[in-house]
């Protein structure tokens, strides 16, 4: 068995609202929405990760806060760890820089309006309950 690689998702939120990127790539994941993060590099905290991929991703500057409970299991060896994350003030709007053509704020009763990614959806219900954006 080879040893898991982690990838982190994060629940970036905004007044009660989540933030959801559609992907544009690769073509079988293309227009599925899914939280944004990417894979946690060798010698990297999870939370670190989490930072970095924002940045590279949406051109924020954001802090991660507390872990969501759970881990999924995505395509051998990886898995899912999700966690709550908020924009520092000042931070540029996010916008799709890479792998994503929309982004989406979506309010508590929008959270199931989108075409989540299977691998993401039993993540996003466990962020809804916390968030209270129900299930």
């Amino acid at each position: 068995m080879s040893e898991r690689i982690v990838v982190v998702g994060a629940a970036l939120l905004d007044a009660g609202r989540l933030l959801a990127a559609r992907r544009s790539a690769p073509p079988e994941l293309a227009g599925r929405w899914e939280l944004p993060g990417g894979k946690v590099e060798p010698g990297e905290t999870p939370e670190h990760a989490l930072v970095r991929e924002l940045r590279e991703e949406l051109g924020v500057e954001a802090e991660a806060l507390t872990r969501v409970p759970g881990e999924w299991p995505l395509r051998e060896p990886y898995v899912l760890q999700v966690w709550t994350a908020r924009l520092h003030p000042g931070s540029p709007t996010p916008k799709p820089l890479q792998d994503h053509d929309e982004l989406r704020w979506l309010a508590p009763d929008e959270i199931w309006h989108v075409n989540w990614l299977d691998q993401d959806v039993p993540a996003v219900r466990e962020v809804a309950a916390l968030v209270g954006h129900g299930a």
